[in-house]
């Protein structure tokens, strides 16, 4: 069983920073893609940036820019550099890690940005 483990998240005034981070306790062989996604409640469950095996990031129009995905590849880590926040940014962001046979969830960090 894949157990990701996400932290970082809190609160911060707009045009703050945050970093999250998300632990998987499997290798990264194991591992195709970590994402991260954000859920506002009466929302969708919105992809915010995915970062593949081949290490190449890709970001949602609504953050790009702005956030920044990285890979530890030796700490089974991924980081999330989130620049310049604003309000609309606040949700529960939640790491999602995909192997050959499913999705592996979570629980979420809570991230708040004050206006």
């Amino acid at each position: 069983q894949v157990q990701v483990v996400e932290s970082g998240g809190g609160l911060v005034q707009a045009g703050g920073s945050l970093r999250l981070r998300c632990t998987v306790s499997q290798p990264w062989f194991n591992i195709n893609t970590i994402s991260w996604y954000r859920q506002v409640p009466g929302k969708e469950r919105e992809l915010v940036a995915t970062i593949t095996g081949a290490g190449t990031p890709d970001y949602a129009d609504s953050v790009r820019g702005r956030f920044t995905l990285t890979r530890d590849n030796g700490q089974n880590t991924v980081y999330l550099q989130m620049i310049r926040l604003k309000p609309e940014d606040t949700a529960v962001y939640l790491c999602n890690a995909q192997d050959d046979y499913m999705g592996y969830w979570g629980q979420g960090t809570q991230v708040t940005v004050s206006s």
